[in-house]
C-alpha cells in the first residue's frame, strides 16, 4: 500500500523533473538559434527518461525543437507511455 506521503512526494518528484526537462529543452533550442554550446543530447533524453518525457515532449512540440531526430521523435512518445502506464499502475492498481 502506497501512503499518502508516498505519492504527494512522488507527485512532487514528477513535477519537477518534468519542469526541468521542459526548460532544458527551452534552453536548448534558445541555445541553437544563438549558436551557443548546447546541451547534449544524451543529457536530454536521460532528463525524458528519469521522469521528465511530458515536459519534454511539450517542449519538442511548443518549440519544435528535436522534431527531426528520430532518435527524439520516436524515444521520447515512447517514454510518455511507459511513464503514464507506470502512474497509472502505481497510483491506481497498488491502492
Amino acid at each position: 500500500m502506497i501512503s499518502y506521503i508516498t505519492k504527494s512526494i512522488a507527485i512532487i518528484y514528477l513535477l519537477i523533473i518534468n519542469l526541468t526537462a521542459f526548460i532544458m529543452y527551452f534552453s536548448d533550442k534558445a541555445k541553437a538559434k544563438k549558436h551557443r554550446w548546447r546541451i547534449p543530447e544524451a543529457t536530454l533524453l536521460c532528463i525524458a527518461a528519469l521522469g521528465g518525457s511530458l515536459g519534454a515532449f511539450a517542449a519538442m512540440k511548443i518549440f519544435r525543437h528535436k522534431t527531426k531526430h528520430p532518435k527524439f521523435y520516436i524515444t521520447v512518445p515512447l517514454l510518455v507511455i511507459f511513464h503514464i502506464a507506470v502512474i497509472i499502475y502505481v497510483f491506481l492498481k497498488l491502492r
